[in-house]
């Protein structure tokens, strides 16, 4: 036994006029089936905006919750339905109501690889470093995946780049899986290549580790031009300070020679 009414798979099958018909005739537009899902649930799921655009008309709950936590809009987002989320913000749905195991609607957009929901989410206020029970946020997880073009729009925002509680960083994600366009991407925006995860590894020792030479000789690279560009930079800044203390003596002898001679004048 599942649960599931009339008006659910009547939902499920984007059968509006039965919708309309079970709807007069009194049935529970939120009745839910054993996993919580209720006919907008999975109307959302299927893309049938028209069922959607009925149901919460009839007064449905745009936030009722499965058994395990997601919502309609947590469900669209997964799907990747772009005017279906829309539709659900427009009426007001919760962008940061997460699934139990804490996974939020632009977490799971960014594991999915949706880069026109996490653009919405992020624009309606998603919280950009919510974090799934395991401690990975969702640029971790596009990350993870190789979803570069997710990456480039959760960079517009103020990502962690640090350690993450998983004990990880999003350029060891990256490495790990041997996603190199990802990796040159994140060294670009900037992330340091030195940090070392709770094993006490480097992205690029991890990457070494799981055969991925060619990231891991990428990220050597870049670290010996760091140390080079840095040694530059302190040999420029003894240069500037040389230059500093030889002008002041320069200044300071001129000064005492227009003193002297200005006593020899007044004498």
């Amino acid at each position: 036994m599942t649960g599931t009414c009339a008006l659910f798979f009547a939902a499920q099958g984007g059968f509006l006029d039965i919708v309309k018909v079970l709807l007069e005739s009194g049935a529970p537009v939120d009745l839910a089936s054993f996993d919580g899902g209720t006919p907008l649930f999975v109307a959302c799921q299927c893309n049938h905006l028209d069922v959607v655009e009925e149901l919460l008309l009839r007064g449905a709950d745009i936030h009722a919750q499965m058994v395990d936590g997601a919502t309609s809009l947590f469900i669209a987002a997964q799907n990747g339905h772009v005017k279906m989320l829309k539709y659900l913000l427009s009426k007001g749905a919760d962008v940061n109501i997460k699934r139990k195991d804490q996974a939020s609607p632009l977490w799971i957009a960014s594991q999915m690889g949706h880069a026109m929901i996490a653009r919405e989410l992020l624009e309606n206020g998603a919280e950009i470093d919510s974090t799934r029970e395991d401690g990975a946020t969702p640029l971790f997880k596009a990350c993870h995946k190789g979803h570069l073009d997710v990456i480039e729009e959760l960079l517009k925002y103020n990502c962690n780049l640090e350690l993450l509680p998983n004990g990880e960083t999003v350029l060891h994600a990256a490495a790990l899986f041997g996603h190199l366009k990802v990796v040159k991407r994140l060294v670009e925006h900037g992330v340091d290549i030195t940090i070392r995860n709770k094993e006490d590894q480097t992205a690029a020792e991890l990457s070494s580790e799981a055969g991925y030479d060619f990231i891991a000789k990428f990220l050597e690279t870049k670290g010996e031009s760091a140390k080079v560009e840095s040694k530059n930079e302190a040999s420029n800044v003894e240069v500037e300070s040389s230059i500093k203390t030889q002008l002041d003596q320069s200044t300071e002898s001129c000064t005492q020679l227009h003193e002297l001679e200005n006593n020899e004048t007044n004498a």
